[in-house]
């Protein structure tokens, strides 16, 4: 992965974030009420939650939103259920595209996924069609210019506490982990200060494609703008080397 700068790719999806934060919130907003339902209101008791508001935290969403929002969860039976669903497909140049979504009508979710697929030129395949070229890892990723410790030191740290792996980039250090062991690796971070752009379970291409063709390149970012609108997406993951 050496060459592919995913602080930069953090980035540009925060930038973008900011410019949606009502759909970020939203997105947050439905994982906090799941997380509630399954694991309880107590972060301390649920992992699941925990991770979320860790998300939360990195998004800059607000303590009394976040509190309102477990508050809510945990007051409302009721509540709209929603239930996670995950479709496979490619982009333009045989591109693989994974969509994670969290959604109250798979219906109205699957058309939607399948229309932006289709305006791109790509098509959604069935389950395991592309996952088989990702690895499904717990990724942290820290900002050299927030991190005051010395690398040796950060990497020690990380892997003391149970991660797989960590790489230094131009602007950034990734550490990954067994997806199980994402929140113990993260609050061994926390508990140091250490500051961090992203902390989440991902999904990772083994290897990368590039686009040459410019019609190439424009159909799958209409696609992935497409799945960017959708309040229904939670997480996209593709293999173009962008």
């Amino acid at each position: 992965m050496s060459g592919h700068s995913k602080f930069a790719n953090i980035k540009h999806k925060k930038e973008k974030n900011d410019a949606a934060k009502g759909k970020i919130f939203t997105i947050i907003g439905r994982e906090i009420a799941v997380a509630v339902k399954e694991g309880g209101p107590d972060p301390n008791n649920n992992s699941k939650l925990r991770d979320v508001i860790a998300k939360a935290k990195a998004n800059n969403m607000p303590n009394d939103t976040i509190e309102r929002g477990i508050k809510k969860a945990a007051g409302n039976a009721n509540a709209v259920n929603y239930e996670y669903v995950s479709y496979e497909g490619y982009g333009p140049n045989g591109i693989a595209i994974i969509v994670d979504a969290l959604t109250d009508n798979k219906n109205r979710t699957a058309a939607n996924v399948r229309s932006a697929f289709t305006k791109g030129n790509g098509s959604v395949g069935t389950q395991g069609c592309v996952s088989y070229m990702f690895d499904r890892k717990g990724q942290i990723i820290v900002d050299r210019e927030e991190c005051d410790m010395d690398p040796d030191d950060l990497m020690m740290l990380a892997l003391d506490a149970g991660a797989e792996d960590f790489s230094e980039e131009e602007d950034s250090f990734e550490i990954l982990t067994d997806p199980d062991s994402l929140g113990e690796v993260r609050q061994a971070l926390e508990e140091k200060g250490i500051p961090m752009a992203q902390a989440e379970v991902t999904m990772i291409p083994q290897t990368y494609v590039t686009l040459t063709d410019e019609d190439a390149v424009k159909n799958l970012q209409r696609t992935l703008d497409l799945l960017d609108e959708d309040d229904d997406v939670q997480n996209v993951y593709h293999n173009w080397d962008e």
